[in-house]
């Protein structure tokens, strides 16, 4: 298949509709120029998703990501302590366990 014909198979498939629709959702406002330049452009798209739809990956292990991921995360376990009294110990004014401010709501 060669360029041009990729570029108008699904070009032609891609209606004014489906453009005006995709400009709503994006909140775009496009002019009649670039609604055909993004019905080239999706054309494009699908196109060379149809090509890639033609490779055989039956071979090929399904993946969430290109690299492998792990979790890089830790347990979460406290090591320190709560630290409430030391914390209510910088407290200019203490109101049981807790910080006393000023009102600010009149």
């Amino acid at each position: 298949m060669s360029v041009i014909e990729m570029e108008t198979d699904m070009a032609n498939v891609i209606s004014d509709e489906t453009i005006e629709y995709v400009g709503i959702l994006a909140k775009l406002e496009l002019s009649e120029a670039e609604k055909e330049e993004a019905k080239q452009d999706m054309g494009r798209m699908l196109n060379y998703i149809d090509r890639l739809n033609e490779l055989d990956t039956s071979a090929v292990e399904p993946m969430s990501h290109v690299f492998p991921v792990n979790n890089v995360f830790r347990e979460d376990v406290v090591t320190n302590g709560d630290g409430h009294e030391d914390t209510l110990k910088n407290a200019p004014e203490r109101k049981e366990d807790a910080f006393e401010v000023p009102k600010t709501i009149v």
